[in-house]
């Protein structure tokens, strides 16, 4: 299929449709600019390069620290650059205003609550996986998440970082500091043990309150549109978790008689054989045929 034609098809289908699902995987917040290594890697971990030989910042999400000073010293920058500032590029504000004015609801596995910050509604988005944005029982005793903005950006400017419009900067002169001050360390509220991310990579995750009503409402608005014309806009969702976007994507696109299936993904965009009737998909940066769309 040509690029134009594809394009085209794509702006029909979302113009035509009743509703559209989004289902977002990390291959999304990469093509606006949340890269986890090279340039951005070496901006704000430089010093953590330096003293324990990582390259990306996944490694250092794993890397066994010894204390949780040098634990909340690596993980309060990575969240506050990967949560609190904003994506490079507007990706994200492109989809929206693609899909704004339609029936919307967007599935992702993305933590880094990108799609609020671009104006998608709260009530219309499932954080499957968690967010960089809360903490949790690292146990846990209990099935409840907390807000951390406030402790993490205490934790950056205790690091010897400033906070300018909202970018994490740092000072001219200043050093900047591997760990935090104990008194700043995380810890539940209710049994006393350390605090952790609420992002799921083990079976202690926590799916609070918000996350079952998240889900309820998710299941609700497919069974509502079922019978309409609905259109299933994937979107960077590689093969980590192919359960829980792409496989019933396809499913619902080969059982839903109205169905019609998008999958925008550098290098692997793809679509079932049982659904290349009812599917387009393009292999280019999901950024640039936002743009165009």
């Amino acid at each position: 299929m040509r690029y134009e034609t594809a394009e085209n098809q794509i702006k029909e289908k979302i113009e035509e449709a009743d509703a559209v699902v989004i289902g977002a995987g990390a291959g999304f917040s990469t093509s606006a600019g949340f890269v986890y290594n090279g340039e951005r890697f070496d901006k704000y971990f430089s010093d953590f390069r330096k003293k324990y030989g990582f390259s990306d910042m996944y490694s250092g999400g794993f890397y066994p620290y010894k204390t949780l000073e040098k634990h909340w010293g690596y993980w309060c920058r990575y969240i506050y650059i990967n949560r609190y500032m904003d994506a490079p590029k507007p990706v994200y504000q492109n989809l929206y205003d693609l899909v704004k004015e339609k029936d919307y609801f967007v599935l992702t596995t993305n933590v880094d609550h990108c799609f609020q910050k671009a104006g998608f509604a709260k009530n219309r988005i499932f954080y499957t996986q968690g967010d960089y944005g809360l903490f949790q029982c690292s146990e846990p005793c209990h099935k409840k998440t907390y807000d951390n903005e406030e402790t993490i950006k205490k934790m950056v400017l205790s690091q010897g970082f400033r906070i300018k419009d909202g970018e994490l900067q740092k000072t001219e002169d200043g050093e900047i500091k591997l760990t935090v001050p104990t008194g700043l360390i995380p810890y539940c509220p209710r049994c006393g043990k350390p605090m952790s991310m609420n992002l799921r990579s083990d079976q202690t995750f926590v799916e609070d309150e918000g996350w079952h009503q998240a889900a309820e409402r998710y299941e609700k608005f497919i069974q509502d549109h079922k019978k309409q014309k609905i259109v299933f806009l994937e979107l960077g969702v590689g093969y980590n978790t192919p359960g829980i976007i792409k496989y019933p994507f396809w499913q619902m696109t080969n059982t839903f008689q109205h169905a019609f299936y998008v999958c925008l993904n550098q290098g692997e965009a793809y679509a079932s054989a049982e659904i290349t009737r009812k599917s387009v998909y393009m292999n280019e940066d999901i950024g640039e045929i936002l743009k165009e769309l």
